[in-house]
């Protein structure tokens, strides 16, 4: 009996320590807040990455040989530039005189980044199509705008899929360097609530087990969009 009153008083103390440092004083608010910031930055990056790094794998294949040199030094210099020294060049150099938000410079900065790798993923993903399938769709008059958008570009998207899918998850983890330029991120808040509340322990096993929640989310998207995709074409082959 008294081994099961310390062990119910040990949990009682182990949910009071959880409500105070994770609930009380607003702090889940603060936490979500933070968390909404992280997911925005992210979204707005991926989405204007994305479309940058279609350009620039566009500029990269591209028999002009200028624009191919210029997208080759591109992608070579940000995929190899470190991410947090992106972005205090951006904010803290190309920004610093401008009224430009925080935010937005941060997603400009995970922009370039982004773009980078995704054009190199895209490009690679058409490398390795079938040319085959192309020709044939070519003599049967198809146009060439045609047999890419019905050949090509399924075949790119499904090999594209697993790289582009890491550079995602690899893009919400640098945004954690955020808060490096007054940014309240998930990061920032979480470090805020562990100074204030001196339980650094359960605030950072907190951000870690967000940020995984967030990663496998992005997990079940694509996971999601490959099935609907393969019941597509099962119904199409049929």
């Amino acid at each position: 009996n008294k081994t099961q009153a310390a062990n119910n008083t040990g949990e009682q103390n182990m949910i009071s320590l959880l409500y105070e440092t994770l609930v009380k004083n607003g702090t889940a608010l603060m936490i979500l807040h933070g968390l909404l910031v992280t997911l925005e930055i992210s979204a707005l990056s991926v989405f204007f990455g994305t479309l940058l790094g279609t350009v620039i794998c566009a500029f990269r294949m591209s028999r002009n040989k200028i624009l191919h040199t210029a997208a080759k030094l591109y992608i070579a210099v940000l995929r190899g530039s470190p991410v947090f020294l992106l972005l205090m060049l951006m904010s803290y150099v190309i920004f610093a005189r401008t009224n430009l938000s925080a935010p937005l410079i941060a997603v400009s900065a995970f922009s370039l980044n982004v773009s980078a790798h995704a054009a190199e993923c895209f490009r690679a993903a058409l490398l390795a199509t079938d040319k085959k399938q192309t020709e044939a769709a070519r003599t049967l008059g198809f146009s060439k705008l045609q047999a890419f958008i019905l050949i090509t570009l399924p075949q790119a998207a499904k090999n594209a899929k697993p790289t582009y899918q890491s550079v995602i998850i690899n893009l919400i983890q640098w945004t954690s360097v955020a808060g490096y330029v007054t940014i309240t991120d998930l990061t920032r808040v979480i470090n805020n609530i562990s100074s204030r509340t001196m339980q650094p322990f359960i605030m950072i096993v907190t951000g870690i087990l967000l940020y995984l929640g967030i990663a496998y989310i992005c997990y079940g998207i694509f996971a999601l969009s490959g099935k609907i995709a393969e019941r597509r074409n099962n119904r199409q082959a049929k």
